[in-house]
Formats: C-alpha cells, structure tokens, sequence
C-alpha cells in the first residue's frame, strides 16, 4: 500500500490535483457491542437532546446519531496540537502562534485554543506595547488578508488557514476561511422505537456520607456562603439568597453548596445502542488551491502542502487518543481506510499515518515551504496582553 509522501501532496496541491483526501475508520464500544454510548449532546429550546439524522449506510436509509461533530472533531485536533507544542515536540513546535496573557494566576492561551483562532475577541480586546493589538500593523496585515495572498497569516496564526476562521464581527474585509479538515462520528442507531430517537432516560445521584440531608437557618446558611462567596458564581449565590429570603423563620437545604444526598431520579437522557460508529475525516484539496502566498505556483503549492501536513499531524495524534467524553468509551475496531483522490472516479488507497509519519511529513513541508516560499516557521509567537476588564467579570453560570 503507498504511503502518503510529500511529492503527493505537492501534487495535490497544484492545480489539476486531487479533490481530496479520506480517513474512514470503524469504531465500536470499549464494552464489546452490547456497551451504550454517550452522543454529543445539543440544546434543544430548554432541554437537552441528541443529533438525529437519516444517512446512506451501505446503500440503504438509517437512521443514526451524531456522537461527535466537526466542530468538537477540530478541536480535538486542536488540543493534541496544543499539547504537542506545550511538550515542546517537534515539529509542532516550530508552529507560529498568537498568545494572550492575562496574568495574576490565568493561564495563557493560544490562538488554536481560542474558539476564533486569529479573529477571537479574547486576542482582538488585548493590547502590545500599550496599544490595542488591533492598530498593531502585524496583525493588521493579517486581519487585511485575502485569499490572493494568505502569508501574513500563515506566519502569525496558520490554524486559522488549516481548520477554519472567519473575522465575524468586523465591519468590513471580514477574512473568512473554510477548514480543510472536516470530520465527525456517527453512530447507525440499533432499534428504538417508531422514529428511532426514543432515548431510554438515566439516573444520577450523590451520596453525602456525613448527612443524607442538611437543613439550615437561614442566617446560618448566610454565615456558610459569607465564607465561600469569593469562589462562587453570582448565579449561585443569588438563587441562595432568596431561598433564605424565602424561608423566613425556617430552614433552608445546604444542598447549593453541596451538602447532603441527592436521591436517585431519572431526569437524564441516556446511552444510544449502536449497530455501528463510523469515523471519518476529509481534507480538501480544492480548498487549499483557493489560497495563494504571493510567491507563484511552486511556492503556493509548497505554502499549501505545509498547511495540510499541520493538519495531519494533529490529526493522526488525536485519532489515536480516540478521547470523547464520559459514558463514550471507543476503540478502532478495525484499520483506518485513508484513499486520495486520483480524478475521474479513480483513487489510491494509502497506508495511515503514524504520529511519526505525520510528523516527519510535516518536517519535509516546513523544509519545503522555506527552501521555495522563504517562510518563517520558527515557534514565533505574537504576544499580545489581555485585556483584565474581561476576566475581571468572568461568569461561569453566564446562560449566554
């Protein structure tokens, strides 16, 4: 089976190439295939629910469920790449970055740790050298960017370029870029009822080994939140201060602060069976050729081949820690089926990618883009100073 090399991504990259590239593993539950899954969970009006919708699955209609979107797919490669660089492992620490510090104990963040990457309000509020980083005429050049030539950004904030960044709130020359990577997990729902999205419900509870319940005064209760009120959210201390005021004379349950036992209840939505969980991934090549790096042909195709492979190497990090959430336990339960477009219906299947074959892919791009293109791609990072009125008045409860 061939191995994806650089060479083929470079033609790829060039126009006439491939349209794209696709990863398709089978996944089951870590408990065999009687075990339950959590799916990712939607807010539907005022309650919970989970993504239903009707695919093709070997040329019939199913019904399935979505366990894991592109979105939370993207950020998973995110994190595996912000870990990496956090290591210091390269190559993925030669990745230039935009930082915000905002001091006094808060951990810095980074552009692919920030839900807007480049364009996030978090780097757009903070300042450099006393000015707001919105005059500062690096990242000015990349908020300026257009397709026609995408450099600045790709020496500043390349995550942007590679997994998707749109400019939303800005008034005007709103930079907008789709991510070549896409993915998600579904699930083919196993029988469950006339439409296929009746969700048995499940329990929660919490044992206090000390009270089974624990029922204040309220000025006693008041004593206890004095106490603690530095460290709880506004939300929670408002709905305890008018239960005491409610109470009057009586006592009020402690169980706000966690005191005392929560009885068992079904209120929970529960697992989803699945007959089978189907992970894919596609990179488009087509979009990468929308992006030029004001070099020429040669240099564009190197600029856009280093942006996949940066791809790739979070990719083939974070399908192997296969980490989605609790109640989600998964294992491959087979090998990974990656093929690259070869045009006109045909295509070649490709080995899949180690962490170490990705990451010496990648170092052979970086090579590339500097040797043809001359780009820095150094671990650069573009400090920039958050703004304190933003954490200052942080809310964890915040509905919005």
């Amino acid at each position: 089976m061939t191995t994806l090399d650089l060479a083929m991504l470079l033609g790829a990259c060039t126009p006439g190439g491939a349209a794209t590239l696709t990863s398709v593993t089978e996944l089951t539950p870590a408990e065999g295939e009687h075990g339950g899954v959590a799916p990712a969970r939607f807010v539907n009006g005022r309650s919970a629910t989970y993504a239903y919708e009707k695919r093709f699955i070997d040329g019939a209609v199913a019904h399935t469920v979505l366990i894991d979107s592109k979105g939370s797919q993207l950020n998973r490669v995110e994190q595996e790449i912000a870990v990496a660089i956090a290591d210091g492992a390269e190559p993925l620490a030669s990745t230039p970055r935009i930082s915000v510090e905002y001091g006094d104990g808060f951990v810095r963040e980074y552009d692919y740790t920030l839900p807007h990457r480049l364009f996030d309000g978090h780097i757009r509020a903070g300042s450099i050298d006393g000015e707001p980083v919105t005059r500062n005429a690096t990242y000015l050049a990349a908020r300026n960017a257009t397709t026609a030539d995408v450099r600045p950004i790709l020496e500043l904030g390349p995550t942007a370029l590679a997994l998707g960044g749109w400019d939303s709130t800005r008034k005007a020359r709103q930079g907008r870029y789709r991510s070549v990577l896409t993915g998600e997990i579904i699930g083919v729902l196993a029988d469950q009822g006339p439409d296929a999205t009746e969700v048995p419900k499940r329990g929660g509870a919490r044992v206090d080994p000390v009270a089974a319940s624990v029922r204040l005064p309220g000025k006693q209760l008041k004593a206890l939140l004095d106490d603690q009120e530095a460290e709880l959210s506004a939300k929670t201390i408002e709905k305890i201060q008018k239960e005491i005021k409610a109470a009057g004379s009586g006592t009020v349950s402690a169980s706000m602060l966690g005191l005392g036992a929560i009885p068992p209840s079904l209120t929970g939505l529960g697992l989803v069976a699945c007959s089978r969980i189907i992970r894919s991934h596609v990179v488009s090549f087509s979009a990468l050729r929308q992006l030029r790096f004001g070099g020429g042909p040669e240099a564009d195709a190197a600029c856009r081949a280093l942006l996949v492979s940066y791809a790739l190497a979070g990719l083939a990090r974070a399908d192997s820690a296969l980490d989605l959430r609790a109640n989600c336990n998964l294992r491959e339960a087979g090998p990974t089926r990656v093929s690259i477009d070869a045009r006109h219906g045909h295509s070649v299947d490709l080995e899949p990618l180690s962490v170490e074959q990705a990451d010496a892919l990648l170092t052979a791009a970086i090579d590339r883009a500097r040797e043809v293109a001359g780009i820095r791609w150094d671990g650069q990072v573009f400090e920039v100073l958050g703004n304190e009125v933003i954490v200052d008045h942080a809310d964890a409860d915040a509905e919005d």
